[in-house]
Order: structure tokens, then sequence, then C-alpha cells
């Protein structure tokens, strides 16, 4: 069971590597890496996500027990990732944030849909673009309101108006492919219109590029992270990311709201991604938290072939026993 895990998930891995390399020895720009990243993240994704969500059918379950189980492992991460930054390591409120989205932010997009589409196909990448079509969101808001609020505390001011906040939050969100993509997939959807014909193969050939193109482009931009110096902050959180996130989704899932298993099964590989590169983002915007940040980022992305490749594993021994 073991080997044939590794045949599925190892060429996701070797996409990265083989991207690391290709920047690493400079067989393509810097710039090449950003324009591919840049046509991922404007273009292929939201297509992806487009095409997929303006039919999708689930079976008449309900998305809310899906985002309550995944949601769990991310309150539960974020909250162990601020507290061990904070009191572990004592740093300021903005770091603690910082530690928290580390921790708790997983790199759904550019690792999570590859991955799950390998491992389940298309009814997996169902599953986890239910768990996108909030994730975004719901994160990029929670992580701006506690940045903000920690930001007051560090300089003992009074945090902007919680209307002035969400009102920044939503006029970046408008402009954000993935939050377009669904919506405007939503809006499809509701007109009852099937994507057929010259549409569908246009969105078919521009999403088959999407997977390949993001691993690749996510290896390129690994040269750029790298290990950083004050190192064990960001491998504590590395261990919060790979291992208590997706434990706690896992047991969720599987014993406390009883998704149906296929959808636990992707939950939890979904928790198991790396860490986003969105913790580096807020790190550089608010100037805190660069080192850790980068760290969690390289290190749980170089050990996602082995993290990822072992809760496949224990996922699937659960399943088979069922």
């Amino acid at each position: 069971m073991l080997n044939s895990i590794l045949s599925i998930t190892l060429p996701v891995f070797v996409l990265i590597g083989v991207g690391y390399l290709t920047a690493r020895f400079k067989l393509l720009s810097e710039q090449v890496g950003e324009a591919l990243g840049q046509y991922v993240y404007v273009i292929a994704i939201p297509v992806l996500i487009f095409r997929t969500l303006s039919g999708v059918d689930l079976g008449g379950q309900s998305p809310w027990a899906l985002w309550a189980t995944y949601f769990s492992g991310i309150l539960v991460a974020w909250t162990a990732g601020t507290l061990v930054i904070r009191h572990g390591f004592g740093r300021e409120a903005r770091a603690g944030v910082i530690g928290g989205i580390s921790a708790g932010f997983a790199n759904t997009v550019m690792v999570g849909i590859p991955l799950v589409t390998q491992v389940y196909g298309d009814d997996g990448l169902i599953a986890i673009l239910v768990i996108i079509s909030i994730h975004l969101p719901m994160m990029t808001i929670i992580a701006s309101v506690l940045m903000e609020r920690a930001a007051a505390i560090d300089n003992q001011s009074k945090p902007a108006p919680i209307a002035a906040q969400l009102k920044k939050i939503g006029k970046s969100l408008a402009t954000n492919p993935i939050a377009i993509a669904i919506v405007c997939s939503l809006v499809w959807r509701s007109t009852g219109f099937p994507v057929t014909g010259i549409m569908e193969d246009v969105l078919n050939r521009i999403a088959a590029t999407a997977l390949p193109v993001a691993l690749l482009s996510l290896g390129m931009s690994m040269v750029l992270y790298g290990l950083r110096g004050n190192i064990l902050p960001g491998l504590s959180l590395s261990l919060i990311k790979m291992l208590l996130m997706p434990a706690v989704v896992f047991v969720m899932g599987a014993y406390v709201i009883h998704l149906p298993p296929l959808w636990t099964c992707v939950a939890t590989l979904t928790a198991a991604c790396p860490t986003g590169v969105n913790a580096y983002i807020f790190a550089n915007r608010f100037g805190t938290g660069h080192a850790m940040s980068t760290n969690a980022i390289t290190v749980t992305t170089a050990a996602a072939v082995l993290t990822c490749g072992i809760w496949v594993y224990l996922v699937e021994f659960w399943r088979a026993g069922l």
C-alpha cells in the first residue's frame, strides 16, 4: 500500500523539485518563475475553480460540516502557533499572529489542489474547492483584523475601527482572482446553464495547465525563501502545521462530525499541506516574523513529500478498515 501511495504522491513533489532545480541552476530566470506564478494565480487556478464549481454536485452533503471540520484544525493550530511564539519565544503580539498564520494557513492552492487531485481525482477536487471557497476570504479577514489589533497592542495605540478594516479587506477580495472565480462559478451555476461546447473545451485546456505549472512555479519560488536565521521558531511552527493540524482535522471529521470518509481524507490531506506563502506576505506587510514564516514555508514544503505521504497512508488505512 505504501508503494502505491508513493507512486501517486511522489510526482507532485518531483515537479516541485524540478522547479526548484530549474531556478537554482538558473535554467530559467527569476522573472520567468514570477510570471508562471502570476499565470497560475490569475488565470489557470481561477479557471479550474470556475470549471469545477460551476457544475459541482455535493451529493446531498452539507458543506457546513466540512467547513466546521477543517476550521477546527485551523483554530487549534493557529492558537498553538500564537502561544508558542508569544510565550515560548517571548515575541511581540504581531509576531504571535504571524506564528498563528504560519501554523494554520495551508497552501491549499499551489499544493493542496494538485495533491488532492492526484490522490482522489475529481471527487476529491470538489471537496477541496468547497474548503477553498471560504478559506481564502475567512483567513484573509481573520488575519488582517488580528494583525491590525496586534499592531495596536505593540504600538500602544487604538486599532482602526472594524468597519474600516472590513471595507479595506473587502476591496482586496473584490480584486482577488480566486474570489472572483468562486463568485462567478456560483452565479453561473444559479443560471442552470451547462458548460459545454467550445467554452468547455477552452476551459479544460487552460485548467489542465494549472496543476503542473503551479507545482513548477512553487518549486522555483522556494529558491527565494530558503532557510534564514532564528530557525527554532520556524521548526516549532512546522511541527504544529504538519502534525497537529491534520490530526485535529482527522479526529473531528472521522469521530466527532462524522464526515463522509472521502471528505475526511481530503480535509486531512489539505490540512497536512505546507504553510502557504500568505504567512510571508503578512510578515512582510507588517514588518515582523520574516524568518519564522520563511522557515516554516521552506521546512513544511521540503518535508511534505514525506509527511503528506504518511498522512495519505494513515487516512487510507483508516478508510480501508471501515
